[in-house]
């Protein structure tokens, strides 16, 4: 899957942030309503999106958190 096709970063729209192509969905929301409890059907139903623009969304994110560097903080 080709997230660049599904997954548009443009400052015009959504003030920059990661949204579904062809839509003003930011992946946050995607990502955000299924750890919410919504399934795949609610999510497509909700945003009218395809289960590709679901998955695509995951992978970006995902993607996004493979770039991270994280570092233990020290405890208090």
């Amino acid at each position: 899957m080709n997230t660049q096709e599904r997954i548009v970063i443009d400052p015009a729209i959504a003030h920059g942030r990661p949204v579904v192509a062809g839509t003003r969905i930011p992946v946050a929301v995607v990502v955000g309503s299924l750890a919410g409890g919504m399934n795949f059907e609610d999510v497509q139903r909700e945003y009218d999106l395809s289960l590709e623009d679901i998955r695509a969304a995951l992978a970006f994110a995902g993607a996004q958190l493979d770039e991270e560097s994280f570092h233990l903080l020290p405890a208090a």
